[in-house]
């Protein structure tokens, strides 16, 4: 299995949970951010076969990673993934996040050990409905935003790829699906401009939380919610019905998941147990974001029999933990496989 992206938030957890069924797991990515991440936390690299760092927009050195790794499966979860950052250097924003994924893809057509490709994407590849009406697969792509316009090209150019190259007559057998998921949280995630990670390092520093969009509703889900489906769905294309579920996949809450985002940050202060300031940040309407955020996941539910296992009020507490935990001394890497190990226990 080769997994782009991971050294990065999901991707160390995937990759962490990939070892952890037996896969033989190759990486390639960009180093990690400086200061501390999941990946180093969780001693990842002692579970990979190979740590390729090199980047996307590199196309030799994306050929190269795929021709040493020589996988069965892709998952490609490497990209600049903030709103953020979209707005800040738009254009590498889209030449990592569309022309990178181009040279994956061409990589994969040269490389002829590859059968299954998942490409990750984002809740946000869809046009605005309004009213808050829930997305569903076949919904209108659009994306306001450089980030969220740049994630809506890559699933055009994964469909463009799939029915000029691997559902043609004559081509190769290669099942690509994409899987749109929203926004996740969990242990090991000190992200820029991310909520929770935003959140405990304000109150690590006694310091107000400061929200950009506290009355924006999202779908809140913990990190192995979404890999669950990433895992099932590389697992069905693989089958011997692949071709039927190589499109593309919402994998979201149900309606438990969804809040804003101030109601997320109070269930962090609460579970952090200590007395904390929260309030809105006085530069928040600079920037466009959608205001309301829903998947519709039926589609996954009825026909690769995923659904989510933690609600938010459990996704947040393991996250907490994590963190709390990470001072006490303990086995960050076992933690994880612990946590890893409750959630496919649960119901």
């Amino acid at each position: 299995v080769l997994v782009t992206g991971h050294t990065g938030f999901k991707g160390a957890w995937l990759s962490l949970w990939l070892a952890e069924m037996g896969a033989e797991v190759h990486g390639f990515s960009l180093d990690p951010p400086e200061g501390q991440t999941v990946f180093h936390a969780a001693d990842v690299v002692s579970s990979l076969a190979s740590d390729t760092r090199a980047d996307l927009r590199d196309q030799s050195a994306v050929e190269v990673a795929l021709e040493f790794a020589a996988p069965e499966i892709v998952f490609h979860l490497a990209a600049q993934p903030l709103v953020s950052m979209g707005y800040q250097s738009p254009s590498a924003t889209w030449m990592t996040n569309v022309q990178g994924s181009v040279h994956l893809l061409e990589s994969v057509r040269r490389q002829p050990s590859v059968c299954a490709v998942v490409v990750v994407t984002t809740d946000k590849v869809y046009e605005e409905l309004g009213q808050g009406a829930a997305h569903s697969e076949s919904d209108r792509l659009g994306g306001h935003d450089p980030y969220s316009s740049s994630k809506a090209a890559v699933e055009l150019l994964v469909d463009s790829y799939r029915k000029s190259f691997w559902n043609s007559v004559g081509g190769a057998d290669v099942r690509l699906a994409t899987a749109r998921a929203g926004n996740v949280i969990g242990g090991g995630d000190w992200g820029i401009d991310r909520l929770v990670p935003d959140c405990l390092r304000a109150f690590e520093d006694c310091r107000p939380a400061l929200l950009r969009s506290p009355r924006s509703v999202r779908p809140w889900q913990h990190v192995l919610d979404p890999l669950c489906g990433y895992l099932l769905l590389a697992e069905r294309l693989t089958g011997d019905t692949g071709h039927d579920v190589a499109t593309s996949w919402n994998f979201g809450p149900d309606g438990s998941g969804e809040a804003t985002t101030e109601e997320v940050a109070r269930m962090v202060a609460a579970a952090w147990d200590h007395h904390v300031e929260i309030s809105e940040d006085p530069c928040s309407q600079q920037m466009h974001e959608t205001k309301t955020l829903r998947l519709d996941s039926a589609r996954a539910r009825n026909l690769l029999g995923w659904s989510p296992r933690w609600g938010l009020t459990e996704a947040v507490s393991r996250t907490v933990d994590w963190h709390v935990r990470l001072s006490d001394g303990t086995d960050l890497q076992e933690l994880c496989i612990s946590q890893i190990a409750d959630y496919l226990g649960a119901s």
